[in-house]
Formats: structure tokens, sequence, C-alpha cells
């Protein structure tokens, strides 16, 4: 195997933590200009809100390093089908109906326990349930229930723009739809650089190391995101 491929991707994923330390501010920001484009369309625009679902999901730091930590020991395809398929319905169910119904949720505390779902993650990968409280929790309705507040994440920055109720519910589910569609591309990528690293002898050692950091991130994220509560 290419010694050059195992260490740029053993680099990528012990680095992706990392990526949310610099930019914790941005995990579910919506750039300027497509801030002007959501407040100013009207009517359905189906392919440009499909892009823009997809463009926040793999420029989401908080959705990837969740989904980083959810895979992160998962080998067989059927289980990471499993697990991103509930966290991908938990999303998409909270997204939806923040949006069409008006339901709003304040947005620190939200991405305040988005924070918490990689601390979680992360700890649960370390065997930090059995080791401290002597259980563990049933992984597969920790995933569903974090995707509800990853949905319910997004959802509440959408709120913060006049969206036109002209077309509103097909924009939707086309933006619905490009997140999902994201998330396939980012985790593609993702189960590539893991396939790599996971062939090395150092993976046993540096799985440790990668989810302490990750652990970190999370903890730096809703430590963040706490800090702006307060403050306003």
């Amino acid at each position: 195997m290419n010694e050059r491929a195992i260490n740029f991707a053993r680099a990528l994923l012990l680095t992706l933590p990392a990526v949310l330390w610099a930019g914790a501010a941005a995990a579910h920001g919506v750039a300027e200009g497509d801030k002007s484009f959501l407040q100013a369309a009207s009517g359905m625009q189906l392919l440009p809100y499909l892009y823009l679902g997809a463009k926040h999901m793999v420029t989401g730091y908080d959705h990837l390093l969740f989904l980083f930590g959810v895979i992160f020991f998962l080998y067989r395809m059927k289980d990471i089908g499993l697990y991103v398929t509930l966290f991908a319905v938990g999303h998409s169910t909270t997204l939806l109906f923040g949006v069409l119904s008006g339901t709003h949720v304040n947005p620190y505390l939200i991405d305040a326990i988005i924070g918490l779902s990689v601390v979680y993650k992360a700890f649960d990968n370390l065997g930090g349930f059995q080791r401290v409280f002597g259980v563990q929790p049933d992984t597969r309705a920790a995933v569903l229930i974090f995707g509800f507040f990853h949905g319910f994440g997004l959802a509440t920055k959408l709120q913060d723009f006049s969206l036109s109720p002209d077309g509103l519910i097909p924009n939707m589910l086309a933006f619905n739809v490009g997140v999902e569609i994201g998330q396939l591309l980012a985790l593609a990528a993702i189960l590539i650089a893991m396939s790599f690293w996971r062939r090395t002898q150092a993976f046993t050692r540096q799985a440790f190391a990668a989810n302490v950091l990750l652990m970190s991130a999370g903890f730096v994220l809703t430590g963040y995101q706490l800090t702006g509560y307060f403050q306003t």
C-alpha cells in the first residue's frame, strides 16, 4: 500500500477535530452570499436549495465530527448504513418540522447540545460508559436522538431569514435532499481515509488519541455556544 496515502489519511482524520477548534463559529453558519439568496428567493428554487443543503453538510464541522465518531469503529457497511440512516431520519425530521412549523428553539442551547453529541460519541468510543458508569447506552437510540438536535440546529439558522412562503415546502424538501447528498459525499471521503488508516499497525494506539481530540473538539464547541448564550 502507498505509504504516502496512508500518512495522508491518518493526518486527515487526526486533524479533523482541529478544524472545529479553528472554525467553531462556522458550525451551522450560512455564508453571506447564501443569506442574500435565501432572503431574496421566491417561488420554487429546487436546484439552488439542493446545492445549499449539500454545501451545508459538507462544510458543517459539527455534523462531520459527530459522524466521524459514529463510524469510527464500524467496519461492516450494513452497520454504517443503519447508523447513518438513523441520523438522517432524525436530522431530516426536525429540520423540516422546525422550519415549516415555525417552532423556534434557542440556537445557542441547541448547538451546545450538538457539541455534547460529539463529546458523547467520543466518550462512548473510548469505552467510558462501561468503565465509569458500568452501563452501555443504546447507541442506535442515541444517534437518532442527537440527529433530532442536529436538525433543529440548522432549522434555527434558517428561521433567522425571512423565507418566502411561496414554494417553501418543495424548497425545504430539496434542501433536505441536498443535506443527505452532502452527508453521503462527506461520509464517503471519511470512509476512504479510514480504510487506509485502519490497515496500519498504529491504528489501535492512535485511535485513543483521535477520540480524545474528538472529545476536546466537542467541549470546545459546547463552551463556545454556552458563552454566546450567557452573553446574549
